[in-house]
C-alpha cells in the first residue's frame, strides 16, 4: 500500500492489517501487493500506526529542509491518515477529523459568546469550566459528524499553545485521555502555526515559502514560513492588537459583544464616515521602521473621542442610541477601521520588502486569524498584494476564528514529516505534568531587518544635549583653539579630552551656538 519511506522525509505508514506490538525494526522488507516498510527504530502497534521517534524525524527534516510543499504530499501513506484536532486555548471549544488530502470529515465547535457578552470579555477560570463542561460533547460531535469511531483515528493533534493556561489544560488532558486509550501518537499543535497553514488546506496552490500576518484578538504577527515548522518573524505585537482594540472600541460604543466585537464594529463602521475623524496611523515617520505593530495609541485616542461626545455605552447601547448619536458612533467606528486597518498595510509592506530578501521566490501574502474574516481588512491588503505582485489567500471566514480544522490540519502537516510524540503509556497517571505553553514564540527573529531598523532611526534622531555640546565644542576648538572655549553646563562641563579644564567664568566670555 505504501511504495517505500522517501529518504527526504520521515513519513507515517498506515499498514492495512493488524499487527502485533513489534520491537524496533533493523531491517528492511517488502511484501509484494501490500508492501510494508520497516526502517531501523520504527516501531508499528496494533492499530495500524507508524510511530517515528521525534529526535529521528528532526534529524530527517533537518536534512531535507529545502523540500518543497509538494514533495512533501508526495511523501505520504496512499491510504488516508485521519487526524483528529482539539481546540481549547482561548474561548473556543473544537474538534474535528481531517484527512492528509485535505478532507474534513466532520468538525464540532462550542461559542462562549455568552459568557463573553456577559463579563465583556475572557475571564480565564470560567472559560476553562465551560471547556470542561463542553469538550466531551464536542469531541463525540465531530467524531459522528465524520463517521468514525476513536479507534480509526491515527493520530491526535491539540494546542498547546500559546493560550490561556487553564484553557489549554482541558484540551491537552482529553487528547491524551484518547491518546492513551487507542495507542495514537500526540502532536503538540501551536495555535499560531495553525492559523498559517490552515490556508494550505483551502488553497492547494500555497506552497513555501509565503508571507503570514496573522491578525487576531491577542496576537499580531508577520511570519516568513519556510516549510512546516521553520518561521522569520518579522514583526510582532508591542503591547496591543489588533482584535483587543476592535474589542476594546466596541464595548466602548456599546454595541452588541455577543456577536465578538470585530464583526459588531464592522457592521456599524458600514454606516459611518471613515474620514470623520483624524485619528493619526501609529508608528510612522523616521522613528518606526521596523515591521511591528501597536495599537495602545489609537485605543487611547479612541477613548477620548468617545468621552469628548459624551457617549457612555455602558449605560446606552447602541440600540438604545438616537439616530444622532448613532451617526456618531459610526463615525467613530469607520474612523477607528479605516486608521487600524492602515497601520496594518504599513506594516505588511515593508514585511514583504524583508521577506523578498531572505525569500525572492516568494509568491504568496496569506491572512489569518479572526481578524481576517474583516472585509476591510480583505479588501486593503488585496489591493497591497496586486500592487506588489504577490497573491493573496485569506481562509473562508469560519476557518479565520479558532477551531479544530485548523489544528488537525496541521496535525497532518507535521504526521506527514513524522514531528510527533509516541503515545502515552497505559499506567501515565491522571496528574502527570502536561506540556503547556501559554507563551510561546513560533519563529527566530530576523536580526538583520530590526538591527537595520534600528540603524535608521538613530541616524534619524537628533543627538543628546551631551553630544551636540561636545560636537560644537570639537568645531570650536579646530577653529579658534582651546583657550578660547568656556563651556556652561551646570557648573560642570562636559569632560573631553578635546576640552580645557574650567577656568573663572565670566558673562563676556561665554558662547552661543
Amino acid at each position: 500500500m505504501a511504495a517505500c519511506l522517501p529518504c527526504a522525509t520521515a513519513s507515517a505508514l498506515v499498514l492495512t492489517r493488524r499487527l502485533p506490538l513489534l520491537p524496533s525494526f533493523t531491517r528492511r522488507s517488502t511484501i509484494c501487493g501490500r508492501r510494508i516498510v520497516c526502517v531501523k527504530n520504527f516501531q508499528i502497534n496494533a492499530t495500524r500506526k507508524v510511530f517515528v521517534p521525534l529526535n529521528y524525524a528532526q534529524r530527517r527534516i533537518q536534512s531535507c529542509g529545502a523540500a518543497s510543499s509538494s514533495q512533501s504530499v508526495q511523501c505520504r501513506s496512499q491510504e488516508d491518515v485521519l487526524v483528529l484536532g482539539i481546540e481549547t486555548s482561548c474561548d473556543d471549544t473544537g474538534a474535528a477529523v481531517v484527512t492528509t488530502d485535505g478532507r474534513i470529515l466532520g468538525e464540532a465547535i462550542a461559542s462562549q459568546a455568552e459568557l463573553l457578552g456577559q463579563w465583556g470579555g475572557v475571564v480565564p477560570k470560567l472559560a476553562s469550566e465551560e471547556h470542561r463542561k463542553f469538550i466531551d460533547k464536542v469531541v463525540a460531535d465531530a467524531l459522528h459528524n465524520a463517521g468514525v469511531q476513536e479507534s480509526a483515528l491515527s493520530a491526535v493533534a491539540v494546542t498547546i499553545g500559546p493560550g490561556l493556561s487553564p484553557c489549554l489544560h482541558v484540551g491537552v488532558r482529553k487528547a491524551r485521555i484518547i491518546a492513551k486509550t487507542h495507542r495514537l501518537p500526540i502532536i503538540g499543535v501551536h495555535h499560531m502555526e495553525a492559523h498559517a497553514l490552515v490556508a494550505r488546506l483551502t488553497e492547494k496552490q500555497v506552497g513555501f515559502p509565503f508571507l503570514v500576518l496573522l491578525v487576531s484578538g491577542g496576537h499580531n504577527l508577520l511570519l516568513l514560513s519556510q516549510n512546516v515548522g521553520q518561521y522569520v518573524q518579522l514583526g510582532t505585537t508591542v503591547d496591543d492588537a489588533i482584535g483587543e482594540a476592535y474589542d476594546k472600541t466596541a464595548r466602548l460604543l456599546g454595541l452588541d459583544m455577543r456577536k465578538g466585537g470585530g464583526p459588531a464594529l464592522e457592521e456599524l463602521a458600514r454606516e459611518g464616515d471613515p474620514k470623520a475623524i483624524k485619528f493619526s496611523v501609529p508608528m510612522r515617520g523616521p522613528k518606526y521602521l521596523d515591521c511591528n505593530f501597536s495599537y495602545a495609541g489609537l485605543k487611547n485616542q479612541v477613548r477620548m473621542a468617545i468621552e469628548s461626545r459624551n457617549i457612555d455605552g455602558d449605560q446606552v447601547s447602541l440600540s438604545m442610541a438616537s439616530a444622532e448619536d448613532r451617526k456618531i458612533r459610526a463615525d467613530i467606528a469607520a474612523s477607528f477601521q479605516r486608521v487600524a486597518v492602515q497601520h496594518l498595510e504599513d506594516k505588511c509592506r515593508r514585511a514583504i520588502e524583508w521577506a523578498r530578501r531572505l525569500a525572492p521566490s516568494l509568491s504568496s501574502l496569506v491572512v489569518s486569524g479572526g481578524v481576517a474574516s474583516n472585509q476591510t481588512v480583505r479588501a486593503k491588503l488585496g489591493a497591497l498584494a496586486s500592487e506588489l505582485d504577490l497573491q493573496l489567500v485569506c481562509p473562508p471566514p469560519r476557518l479565520c476564528t479558532d477551531n479544530g480544522v485548523m489544528v488537525a490540519w496541521a496535525g497532518v502537516e507535521h504526521f506527514r514529516l513524522g514531528m510527533y510524540e509516541a503515545p502515552p503509556d497505559a499506567d501515565e497517571p491522571d496528574d502527570v505534568r502536561l506540556d503547556l505553553r501559554p507563551r510561546w514564540q513560533l519563529g527566530d527573529i530576523y536580526e538583520e531587518g530590526q538591527s537595520e531598523a534600528r540603524s535608521l532611526k538613530r541616524m534619524n534622531q537628533h543627538p543628546s544635549l551631551t553630544a551636540q555640546v561636545c560636537l560644537y565644542a570639537r568645531i570650536f576648538t579646530e577653529k579658534f583653539g582651546a583657550s578660547r572655549l568656556q563651556v556652561d553646563f551646570w557648573n560642570q562641563g562636559p569632560k573631553s579630552a578635546l576640552m580645557t579644564p574650567p577656568v573663572m567664568k565670566t558673562p563676556e566670555k561665554r558662547f552661543a551656538f
